[in-house]
This record gives C-alpha cells, sequence and structure tokens, in this order.
C-alpha cells in the first residue's frame, strides 16, 4: 500500500511528490495531462526557472523525483473510494491502487467563453494572469474583459503593466458611477458593446490582432485580459466534496477537504493560480499530510 497516492502532476503534484519523497514516504503520482498551462510558451514568476517551458520545468521535476524513488505514471484516475487510512484509486483500463492518503492536484477546468477566434489565441497574447505574462506584453495595447462587478478591479491591476487598457463587458452588466468614475481616474477606457470574434494579428495566428463587435466595429488590440469561468474535474466532482461560495474545493488549514484523509493542492483549491503558488500549495499539503501520518498513522 502507498502511503499517498498524488493525483496530477503539475507544480502542485510535482511538489507534493518531492517533498514526501524526501520524508521517506512511498508516493506516486498519477498523470496524463495537458496541463492547463500547455499553451504558455514560458513559466514566468517562478524562482529559479522564470522563462522555462513548461513541459522543461515538468521534466526537470520528474527527474528530481526520480533520485527520491517517487515515480509518476500516465494513467488517468478515474474513482476514489474506501476510507482514511486505506483509499482504493481506480484508473481507466480498470487497475487500482491503494494508499492510506489521497492528495487531490489535478488543477481546474477552463470553460472559455464561445467567442469566435479566442481558443487559437488562448496561452498567449489573450491570458488569465498578468502576473504570469504581464510583463512580456508591458506597454502594448491591452483589453480587459470583464463579465461582472467584481471584476472591475481586474482591469485595474491589468492598468499597471500598460497605459492603453481597454475595459469590455459585452453588455454583460450595468456599471455602476462609482465605478465608471473609477475607471476613469485610472485611465481605463470602458466599452460596453457586444463581442462578435477576435481576429490574429496579421502573419501570426496565435497573436490577438483586432477585437471585432457586433456593430461591425474593430478595435486593435495586442493583448487581452480574461479569466474564464472554471468548473472541476469529473473525478472531483463525483467525490461531492464541499466547495467554497467560488466553487473552489474547500480545505482546512491542514489542506485536508470534506473527506478525512483526501487533501487538496493548487489551483483546485484557490483562485490565486500561478505555477509557483501551486508548487508552494504542493510543499505546505505534503508537508500537512506527512505530519498526519507521523502524528495518527492509521
Amino acid at each position: 500500500m502507498l502511503d499517498v497516492l498524488i493525483l496530477g502532476g503539475g507544480p502542485a503534484g510535482l511538489q507534493a511528490a518531492l517533498t514526501l519523497g524526501r520524508a521517506q514516504r512511498r508516493a506516486l503520482v498519477l498523470d496524463v495531462g495537458p496541463p492547463r498551462n500547455a499553451r504558455a510558451v514560458e513559466v514566468h514568476n517562478f524562482l529559479t526557472r522564470d522563462g522555462t517551458p513548461p513541459a522543461t520545468l515538468r521534466a526537470l521535476a520528474r527527474e528530481e523525483l526520480a533520485r527520491y524513488g517517487v515515480e509518476v505514471r500516465g494513467e488517468r484516475a478515474v474513482e476514489v473510494s474506501g476510507e482514511k487510512g486505506a483509499f482504493v484509486v481506480r484508473v481507466e483500463g480498470g487497475g487500482e491502487y491503494a494508499a492510506r492518503r489521497v492528495i487531490l492536484a489535478g488543477g481546474m477546468i477552463d470553460n472559455l467563453p464561445p467567442i469566435p477566434g479566442l481558443e487559437p489565441l488562448w496561452g498567449d497574447t489573450i491570458f488569465q494572469c498578468p502576473y504570469c505574462h504581464g510583463h512580456e506584453l508591458r506597454g502594448q495595447r491591452w483589453a480587459a474583459r470583464i463579465t461582472a462587478p467584481a471584476m472591475i478591479d481586474y482591469a485595474l491591476v491589468g492598468r499597471g503593466w500598460t497605459p492603453d487598457l481597454v475595459a469590455l463587458t459585452g453588455g454583460s452588466f450595468e456599471v455602476s458611477e462609482a465605478d465608471r468614475d473609477r475607471l476613469a481616474a485610472a485611465g481605463v477606457t470602458l466599452d460596453e458593446r457586444p463581442i462578435a470574434a477576435l481576429l490574429p494579428a496579421q502573419g501570426d495566428p496565435h497573436r490577438l490582432g483586432a477585437i471585432v463587435f457586433m456593430d461591425g466595429e474593430r478595435l486593435e488590440r495586442d493583448a487581452m485580459l480574461l479569466r474564464p469561468e472554471q468548473t472541476q474535474t469529473p473525478l472531483v466532482a463525483a467525490l461531492g466534496l464541499d466547495l467554497d461560495p467560488q466553487g473552489y474545493v474547500a480545505v482546512g488549514f491542514n489542506r485536508e477537504t470534506s473527506i478525512p484523509g483526501i487533501f487538496a493542492a493548487g489551483d483546485l483549491s484557490s483562485p490565486m493560480q500561478a505555477a509557483m503558488a501551486g508548487a508552494a500549495s504542493g510543499m505546505i499539503t505534503a508537508a500537512m499530510v506527512n505530519h498526519e501520518l507521523c502524528v495518527h498513522p492509521a
């Protein structure tokens, strides 16, 4: 029986595996991908690895895990059953693994809005995290898609990377006078027209070139902030875990979910999503799991 089975091989899962391997635990990672950042050319804001391609970062992590006898297997978990101390995880094809504890680290599913032309541009010049991608596009012409009053702040934050930012509501909500004043004071232009399509830059199908509105007019832009709606993976949804009001897995101080013995790390439990944040979450979660196995080994 494994001490810990980690479901997901992104920064959170791989870091959890490294921490557990160094703690002399029998751990295994199951991951089939693709990662959420597969479209990104480079990982940024990751200390000592700034600018590293995502695939390279994962390969380096797997090399480190091998030194501690921790394996990453390309298998998809489809069901988690059992109880604390005796979990059984079934994988596609019918195989099973037994583990005393389980760490969920499979991230979230991004549900892109149905805007024609968006999908090929996603992850390059259309992105959700300015801390991950903003520096490379600094000073260019930005847009920020905001679909609720709470997202006004999203546009204001983006303004820090560019003097030319247009907030696009698409007419999805009524912007209050107070928020109009906030945007204007920050130098952010507000456009409430519905979006018809996104066009790539001339000669580069992966870079944003313009936004086309329903009235036929075009707005030339080089980058766009866009935070898509997110849902849990089918595996996590099937567990029936408690979620917070935003739909993320609710965890306690020790990163344990509402099912005793099942822990959560990374993006599936937090809206603050970045590679470094995921890795930090994975390290903390693994340390908490190891602590519990030491103090309450059952």
